[in-house]
C-alpha cells in the first residue's frame, strides 16, 4: 500500500478512518506502517438533521492501521458541492 500512496505525496487527499471518519488534507508524508501525515486538514462531520460541519485540524497524523480507505481528491468537483445543503447518517465503524 505504501507505494500507492507515493503518488499522492503533495496533493489533496480524502481519508476514511475505522471508526467512521472522513478527513481531507494535504499529503505530506507517511512511513512503512502506513502512518500518514496531513497539512491543512479538515474533518467532515456528517448528521442526518444538520448540514455538513468541517472541523479544522491543521497539522495532522492519522495511524497506520487506523486507516481504511485513502485517495486522491479530484479538488475542483470538490468545491463546486454545496456542503452547507449535505445532510447524511454518519459512517459506521468500518470493520476488516
Amino acid at each position: 500500500m505504501s507505494s500507492k500512496i507515493a503518488e499522492y505525496l503533495d496533493k489533496r487527499v480524502l481519508v476514511i478512518t475505522q471508526d467512521g471518519r472522513t478527513i481531507t488534507g494535504e499529503l505530506k508524508g507517511f512511513d512503512q506502517t502506513t502512518n500518514i501525515i496531513l497539512s491543512d486538514s479538515v474533518e467532515r462531520v456528517y448528521s442526518s438533521d444538520e448540514p455538513m460541519e468541517e472541523v479544522p485540524l491543521g497539522l495532522y497524523i492519522v495511524r497506520g492501521d487506523h486507516i481504511s480507505v485513502i485517495g486522491e481528491l479530484d479538488v475542483e468537483a470538490d468545491a463546486k458541492i454545496d456542503w452547507s445543503s449535505i445532510r447524511a447518517e454518519p459512517l459506521d465503524e468500518i470493520r476488516h
